[in-house]
């Protein structure tokens, strides 16, 4: 991986990750498109600069990840992280392995924007418009949802917010505390994956450290205006449009993979 690949790959997630299409799906397809090698550091690569992205959402929500006072707050985010620590761990080289497959995208992605075509109308009752109102066993249900996005192509904003709005969120609730839970989500998986890297591989080469800060670099300032752009799109639109492009995409890229055009 070069230096104007990973800027690429960065600027994929960084748009992405805050929309219910899988940003991880998207960087596979950029990966694949670009002919960057399917290696153990693209791998990490690939989760980890979602960390950069994610950390957009403690800038732009400072007050609410350093009100210590609500202490509430902390522990939500706690339970909510616990399914995706125990199966991320468990099923960790199979996640691995789904990394490298465009096939599994193509196909999360069609599916995903079959169900996204038929989420606004399913959740039309929500009763919690504010993160205080969000139990701990809701906080723990979300988790759960947040677990389907550990296939790519899934989304993990797209599996936590409609695990929200299943749990009676209203839209922009689900879609703020996603992003809230995202934070020890991808400090923890993006943690794990530099400390197996640092094992199997005997340490980061100066060039793999110099594209890891990149692209965390680059995809924290692309995410700090998306975030703001998704907010104002889901509350008008909702996820049919979204649905609709995921369809486009999953049938296209099957077609590439077809004709050999993209590796499966």
């Amino acid at each position: 991986m070069d230096i104007v690949q990973s800027i690429i790959i960065a600027i994929v997630e960084g748009l992405t990750e805050f929309i219910p299409i899988s940003s991880t799906g998207h960087m596979i397809i950029a990966s694949k498109a670009l002919n960057v090698p399917d290696n153990d550091f693209t791998k990490l690569f690939t989760v980890a600069i979602q960390l950069g992205a994610i950390l957009a959402v403690v800038v732009l929500y400072w007050k609410k990840f350093f009100d210590f006072k609500n202490r509430s707050f902390y522990f939500k985010l706690m339970v909510g992280v616990i399914p995706a620590l125990v199966f991320g761990f468990l099923l960790s080289d199979k996640i691995d392995e789904l990394l490298e497959s465009t096939t599994t995208v193509a196909i999360a992605l069609l599916l995903g924007g079959i169900i996204l075509l038929f989420i606004d109308n399913m959740f039309k009752h929500p009763v919690i418009n504010e993160e205080k109102e969000i139990s701990f066993g809701r906080s723990f249900v979300i988790g759960i949802w947040q677990c389907l996005a550990l296939v790519p192509g899934v989304s993990r904003s797209a599996a936590s917010i409609i695990g929200g709005m299943q749990q009676k969120l209203n839209r922009s609730t689900a879609a703020e505390f996603s992003f809230f839970l995202a934070v020890p989500t991808m400090l923890a998986a993006t943690g794990y994956k530099l400390l197996k890297h640092y094992k199997t591989a005997g340490g980061f080469t100066i060039e793999e450290v110099q594209l890891l800060f990149l692209g965390n670099l680059v995809a924290f300032a692309v995410a700090l205006l998306a975030i703001k752009l998704f907010i104002g799109f889901l509350k008008k639109y909702g996820f049919r449009v979204w649905g609709i492009y995921r369809i486009i995409v999953g049938i296209i890229l099957l077609i590439l993979i077809r004709y050999g055009y993209l590796k499966p």
